[in-house]
């Protein structure tokens, strides 16, 4: 078969090598005579695959000793009630920062628990900018600090990472994490999908400081507290153990490209040329202030919208696949995680050229 250019929002393109290797390994893993999903997570098998996972991924962040690393099921969706469940510590309020629809919900779940501080929002320029530190109206006293680093559907990205002093600063990652270098010791708490840029549906990320574990809300469950799973490795109950090994092998592949490092310049490079040939139109436009533009999802429109529905025909038959934007904001959406290759980008820029000459 050939394999077409994939731009899903999520779930995402996965490196080709990586496919390759789980079909390798599918019936039989590693000469045990069964696949991975048929496995034990208690196995000396399995649980040799998760630690290497975890390791890597400690590498590939430089994730410091006094941070535990948690697999987790329900999504990162899940992590909107469960980071106030485990993070407000008697606290009366926490701080949110509005940038889009993710950041949106993540405050709307979050007032179930707590009241909501919004030190800041873009919502009346239409989420076209991230609102600077200055405009940030923190307030000490608040449990934490909630922001989305990178809005999946607006295509806005954060150019710096939001200081708060003492307090907590918490970040929903699920579509830039891994597609460049952060300093994990400036946050009380990470979470990711893993559906972009980690591997397969069905497994959330989270990467959390030990001091921050202990002190749920009362009332809640088993499974939502942070320190059950910390206790537990990941395996209080049965883990998503495929989605959990596929990660592994990702991992191991970010390594095979420089790392985090290496990826990063190649993700520059994607995006550099993608926005370039956007701006270098009258017949595209982005709508996302430049600094705040994000590497990972690059919405566009066209300048007749009436031409929408013949460009995603005809891309798709240039083997151009989802590149449909999102229902609430319309036009196109290309997402370029990092398994998406400078070959798919420079395809996407060259089929809307054309498209530009024979339908502008």
């Amino acid at each position: 078969m050939t394999r077409k250019h994939n731009f899903s929002a999520g779930p995402a393109a996965l490196p080709q090598a990586v496919l390759a290797r789980a079909q390798e390994e599918m019936l039989d893993w590693h000469g045990k005579g069964l696949s991975i999903m048929e496995m034990s997570h208690r196995s000396q098998e399995f649980v040799s695959v998760a630690e290497t996972a975890e390791q890597d991924l400690r590498d590939l962040l430089d994730i410091p000793a006094n941070y535990k690393v948690l697999f987790l099921q329900g999504g990162a969706t899940s992590q909107f009630g469960m980071v106030p469940m485990n993070l407000l510590r008697g606290a009366a309020t926490a701080d949110y920062i509005d940038t889009g629809i993710w950041s949106g919900k993540a405050i709307e779940e979050a007032a179930r628990y707590t009241r909501v501080g919004l030190v800041a929002s873009s919502k009346a320029e239409n989420y076209t900018r991230v609102p600077t530190q200055a405009e940030l109206k923190l307030n000490p006293a608040a449990a934490y600090v909630h922001y989305t680093s990178n809005e999946t559907i607006g295509g806005l990205e954060y150019d710096y990472v939001p200081e708060t002093g003492e307090v907590p600063l918490v970040v929903d990652m699920s579509s830039d994490i891994l597609a460049r270098p952060i300093d994990v010791s400036r946050y009380g708490l990470i979470y990711a999908g893993a559906q972009k840029n980690i591997g397969p549906a069905g497994l959330t990320v989270v990467i959390v400081r030990e001091g921050l574990l202990g002190n749920t809300l009362a009332g809640t469950p088993t499974m939502f507290d942070y320190k059950v799973h910390a206790d537990a490795d990941s395996m209080n109950n049965t883990p998503p153990t495929f989605a959990w090994y596929m990660t592994g092998l990702v991992f191991k592949w970010l390594k095979e490209q420089g790392g985090v490092e290496g990826i990063a310049k190649i993700n520059a490079r994607k995006a550099a040329r993608l926005y370039a040939a956007i701006d270098g139109s009258d017949f595209y436009a982005n709508p996302i202030a430049p600094a705040n533009r994000s590497i990972m999802n690059v919405p566009f429109t066209l300048a007749d919208s009436s031409l929408d529905k013949l460009f995603l025909e005809r891309a798709e038959a240039a083997g151009l696949l989802n590149l449909k934007g999102h229902r609430s904001v319309g036009g196109m959406r290309a997402s370029i995680y990092n398994a998406v290759s400078e070959e798919s980008v420079d395809a996407l820029i060259a089929f809307m050229q054309e498209f530009e000459r024979t339908a502008g």
